[in-house]
C-alpha cells in the first residue's frame, strides 16, 4: 500500500512539475506574441515612414523640375512671340509694297512712272523682310528637360531587404551586479550570421529620491558591441561632508546653503571659551578641533573650508578613464559652480581661482555672469545658464568638459594635463543644488569629444 502511494506521490509532482513548465511556456508564447505584434508594428511604422521620406524627396524633385520647364517654357514662348510679331508687321509692310509695285507697272505710260519706280526700289531695298533673320531663336526641342529613372528604377527593383533578426534574450543567470558594475549576457534564439553587432540601450531608475519625470531619466546607448556579452561600470561618489564649509549643509548627495550654519558653534565656542563677542576670529569654530562626527578626508589634517570658500569636494578620486555626473542647481541659487580640483586646494581658496581647480561659475547677484574659471582666469560663456549642467572628465587625454544635461550642448572645455588625482568639486552660495552620479558617459558626449568640437578651448585662452 505505501509503495502504491509513493509512486502515485511521485506521478502527482512529476504532473505538476510538468503543469508548471507548461504555464511557463504558455506565459513565454503569450509574450512572444506581443513581441510580434509590438516588433511588426515597429517595422511596419519605420517603413511607412522611410516610404514617407522618399516620396518627399521625389515630391520636391518634381516640383522643382515642373518649375524649371514652366520657366522654360515661358521664355521661349516670349523670344519666338517677339520674332512672330516682327514677321508678322514685315510681311504686311512688303504686301503693302508689292500692291503698289504693281500699280505702278500697269501704269507705265504716266509721266511720273520714273520717280515712282525709284520710289518702289528705295522701299524695296529698306523693307523689314530683308532685315529679318528667319531663324528661331529658340528652339521648339525641350528635350534636355526630360529625366530618364531606367537605371534608378533598376537599383529599386533590385534591392533585397534582410530579415529582421528575432529580439536577442537575456540570460539571466549569468548576468550580474556586483562591484559598482552590471554584467549582461545574452543570446539568440536562433544563429544568425548576417548579425554584425549589437546595440545596448539602458537607463538608471532605481535611484533615491521622489520620482522624476520621465526626461529627466533618458536611454544611454552602447553601440558596436561585437559580443553577447557587455559590462556596464558607473563612477559612483558621495559629497565628503568633513571638507564642506560650514555655512554647507550636506545630506547624501544634496547640498544646501545654511546662512546660520556656523552660528551655533559660534556661539558655543564663545561661551566656552568665556569671551563673548569679543572672541578672536583665531579661535573661531572654523579654525578649531574639527567635530568627532567628521570622518578624516585625506586632506593632510587641514579643516573643512572656510572663509568665503563654499566648498564641498567629492569623496572618490579620479585618477583614470573617463568619468560622468550631472549638478542640478535651483534656479533660486546667487551662486554657484561646479568643476574638479585637486587635493592641494586649500581651505581658503575658491574653485577656478587657483591652478588646483577648474569650474564652471554663474553668478545671479547684482549683475549675471556665467564664465568658465582657471587659475583665477576667467572665460566668458555666450549661454543661458542650463537648470541641469554635465560633467565629463577624460583624465588621460587631459579633457574637462561642461555640457547642458539635457540637450548635451557643450558649454566649454579645458585641455590640459592632470599632474594629480582629482576630486569632484561644488561651490553654492545662498541656494542648493543636487549631484547625480553612477552614470554612463552618454553617447552624444563621446561623439562631441571624438569630433573635437570647435567650442572647446584650452586653459591658456583663459582672460
Amino acid at each position: 500500500m505505501e509503495d502504491q502511494r509513493e509512486a502515485l506521490r511521485k506521478i502527482v509532482t512529476t504532473l505538476a512539475m510538468k503543469n508548471e513548465e507548461t504555464q511557463t511556456f504558455i506565459y513565454s508564447l503569450k509574450q512572444m506574441l506581443l513581441n510580434v505584434e509590438a516588433n511588426s508594428a515597429k517595422v511596419q511604422e519605420d517603413l511607412e515612414a522611410e516610404f514617407q521620406s522618399l516620396t518627399s524627396v521625389l515630391e520636391e524633385l518634381r516640383e522643382s523640375m515642373l518649375m524649371k520647364i514652366k520657366q522654360e517654357r515661358a521664355s521661349r514662348t516670349y523670344e519666338l512671340q517677339n520674332q512672330l510679331t516682327a514677321c508678322t508687321r514685315a510681311l504686311e509692310s512688303s504686301e503693302e509694297l508689292l500692291e503698289t509695285a504693281n500699280q505702278t507697272l500697269q501704269a507705265a505710260d504716266r509721266e511720273d512712272f520714273p520717280q515712282a519706280a525709284k520710289q518702289i526700289k528705295d522701299g524695296v531695298t529698306m523693307a523689314p523682310a530683308f532685315r529679318l533673320s528667319l531663324k528661331a531663336k529658340v528652339s521648339d526641342n525641350m528635350s534636355h528637360l526630360m529625366v530618364d529613372f531606367t537605371q534608378e528604377r533598376q537599383m529599386l527593383q533590385a534591392l533585397k531587404f534582410l530579415p529582421v533578426p528575432s529580439a536577442p534574450i537575456i540570460n539571466l543567470a549569468e548576468s550580474l551586479v556586483a562591484d559598482n558594475c552590471v554584467t549582461l549576457v545574452w543570446h539568440m534564439p536562433e544563429e544568425d550570421s548576417k548579425i554584425d553587432h549589437y546595440v545596448l540601450e539602458y537607463r538608471r531608475t532605481n535611484f533615491e529620491g521622489p520620482p522624476r519625470l520621465k526626461e529627466d531619466h533618458p536611454w544611454m546607448v552602447v553601440e558596436g558591441i561585437r559580443h553577447t556579452e557587455c559590462t556596464l561600470t558607473a563612477f559612483m561618489f558621495r559629497l565628503d561632508g568633513s571638507t564642506s564649509h560650514q555655512n554647507l549643509r550636506v545630506e547624501g548627495l544634496s547640498v544646501e546653503w545654511d546662512a546660520m550654519g556656523g552660528k551655533v558653534q559660534d556661539i558655543k565656542a564663545r561661551e566656552k571659551e568665556g569671551k563673548g563677542r569679543t572672541a578672536s576670529p583665531v579661535n573661531s569654530p572654523a579654525r578649531g578641533t574639527p567635530s568627532p562626527k567628521r570622518t578624516a578626508s585625506g586632506r593632510g589634517g587641514r579643516d573643512r573650508f572656510t572663509a568665503e570658500s563654499y566648498t564641498v569636494l567629492g569623496d572618490t578620486p579620479i585618477d583614470s578613464g573617463e568619468h560622468y555626473w550631472e549638478v542640478r542647481f535651483e534656479p533660486d541659487s546667487k551662486a554657484f559652480g561646479l568643476g574638479v580640483a585637486y587635493r592641494s586646494l586649500g581651505r581658503f581658496e575658491q574653485l577656478g581661482k587657483t591652478a588646483a581647480s577648474w569650474c564652471l561659475h554663474a553668478n545671479n547677484w547684482l549683475q549675471a555672469s556665467f564664465t568658465a574659471k582657471h587659475a583665477n582666469k576667467v572665460k566668458v560663456l555666450d549661454s543661458p545658464v542650463p537648470d541641469c549642467l554635465g560633467v565629463h572628465c577624460d583624465f588621460h587625454q587631459g579633457l574637462l568638459s561642461f555640457y547642458n544635461a539635457r540637450t548635451k550642448q557643450l558649454l566649454h572645455t579645458f585641455k590640459t594635463k592632470f599632474t594629480q588625482p582629482l576630486l569632484p568639486a561644488f561651490t553654492v552660495w545662498c541656494g542648493s543644488f543636487q549631484v547625480t552620479t553612477g552614470l554612463q558617459v552618454p553617447s552624444a558626449v563621446r561623439c562631441l569629444q571624438k569630433r573635437g568640437s570647435a567650442t572647446s578651448s584650452s586653459n591658456t585662452s583663459l582672460t
